[in-house]
Parts: C-alpha cells; sequence; structure tokens
C-alpha cells in the first residue's frame, strides 16, 4: 500500500488501493482528518468502518476520511428513554419498519433542513449507500404514520456494531422515535455498540456516551468480526 503524507499525518490514499492508515494518526485540527482521496467503492466504504473511519466532504469537494476524538457512542443494552420519549411514543399509532424504504430514507436524509441548507448527503454519497444496501451492508429503520414516512434512520453494519450516518423527521419526535426502536432491535440482535460519530446537541440529548478514540477503537476491534444471527436484517414490521 502507498500512502502519501500531506502535512505530517494526512495521508492522500490512491484509486488503486484499499488500505488506510491508522486512525490514531489523525490530526488534532480539523479533529480526525486522516486523509484525502480514494473513492466511494463498497470496498473502500467497509475497509473505512471496519477500521474505525467514516467519509465526511461536501459536494464537489475531494473525499475526507475522518477518524474523531471523542466519539460518540451508544451501548443498546444499557439504553433507556426518557419519559417524554415514551409517552410521545404512546400518544400516536406509529407503524415501525426496517430495510423496507431505504432508498426514501437516505432520500429525505440528504433533504435541506433549516439551519443547515447545505447537506453532506450528496447523489455520490447517496448512490454509494445504495449500493451498499443491496449489498446487505447498509440499512434503515422507518417510522410511519398514517401509511406516510415521517421519520427514520440508517447506517452501516459491520459485526455487532452499527455506525450510525444519519436520521431525518417530518413529524416532530419522529426520528427520537426511530431511533428508540432502532436501539430496542439492535439490542434484540445482538448489536453491542452503535457508532454515532461526532457530538452534537441532538445526539447528547438521545443520551450518547463520549468516549476516547482509542476506546472506540478497542470496542470496535472486539465486536467487528462477530457475526449475527441470519435473517437479521430482512425486510419486516417491528413489532413494540
Amino acid at each position: 500500500m502507498e500512502l502519501f503524507p500531506i502535512n505530517h499525518q494526512i495521508y492522500y490514499l490512491h484509486e488503486e488501493e484499499l488500505g488506510f492508515p491508522c486512525p490514531t494518526t489523525a490530526v488534532r485540527e480539523p479533529n480526525g482528518l486522516l486523509a484525502i482521496g480514494g473513492d466511494l467503492s463498497p470496498d473502500r466504504l467497509m475497509a473505512a468502518y471496519y477500521n474505525g473511519i467514516f467519509p465526511w466532504f461536501n459536494e464537489g469537494d475531494p473525499i475526507l476520511w475522518w477518524s474523531p476524538t471523542p466519539r460518540a457512542v451508544f451501548h443498546p443494552a444499557d439504553y433507556r428513554p426518557s419519559r417524554s420519549l415514551a409517552k410521545l411514543y404512546r400518544k400516536h399509532p406509529w407503524r415501525l419498519t426496517v430495510n423496507r424504504s431505504f432508498d426514501e430514507v437516505i432520500d429525505a436524509c440528504a433533504e435541506p433542513r433549516a439551519n443547515e441548507p447545505e447537506t453532506w448527503i450528496h447523489p455520490a454519497m447517496i448512490q454509494a449507500y445504495r449500493q451498499l444496501h443491496r449489498q446487505g451492508h447498509a440499512h434503515s429503520v422507518e417510522v410511519w404514520l398514517n401509511d406516510e414516512l415521517v421519520g427514520g434512520l440508517y447506517g452501516i453494519c459491520v459485526g455487532r456494531v452499527f455506525c450510525g450516518e444519519s436520521m431525518f423527521h417530518r413529524v416532530s419526535g419522529a426520528s427520537k422515535i426511530a431511533f428508540w426502536q432502532a436501539m430496542r432491535l439492535f439490542h434484540n440482535l445482538g448489536i453491542e455498540l452503535v457508532d454515532a460519530q461526532l457530538e452534537n446537541p441532538h445526539l447528547m440529548n438521545l443520551g450518547a456516551e463520549l468516549v476516547t478514540r482509542n476506546q472506540f477503537l478497542s470496542e470496535l476491534k472486539r465486536y467487528r468480526d462477530k457475526s449475527l444471527p441470519e435473517l437479521s436484517w430482512i425486510p419486516r414490521s417491528l413489532i413494540a
């Protein structure tokens, strides 16, 4: 593998090579930037997630690969919804599904938001993750109300680790409902760790825990090679 350093610890990736530098060599500023370049092929993306690295860049810019510290994580076995979330769940006849509408979920996550007019989920990213979904690596959880898709999330599964990418809502609280039910699903499947990547107020409100990069990588290595039961991700309705 041939990697060319840029500015000390940031590396340039060749499209012909799938390897990454060690994630612990990521720079401090900007926090976690590790490498530039490469492509969004399924093999490269899965190699990235397997090593605790993810892509994040604006349309038209070079592909940027990150491994920040601290890292926002959840442990499904320990997750407990707030009283207000449980109350919201009882308030409406939500219907929950898994992998029934992946394309619609990622399209909805890519829509501009009031405080974020630009999105990092641009057409190249959408195409790449749809391909991962077709290969059985990317998955979605959907929330429906009156047969309308009103919320959901998607991410990548690596062994018993789920790497969350994005969530959306069209009805207040629907993304929180999706997250809660996803955590229940993950716990039932045997997923041990959810990588939420970067800290933000929404994730912290949901109960994210901040761990160091080394702590995250240690857990990732513990669970990434452990398989899930067969038929874990078959498209179906979830029973709450």
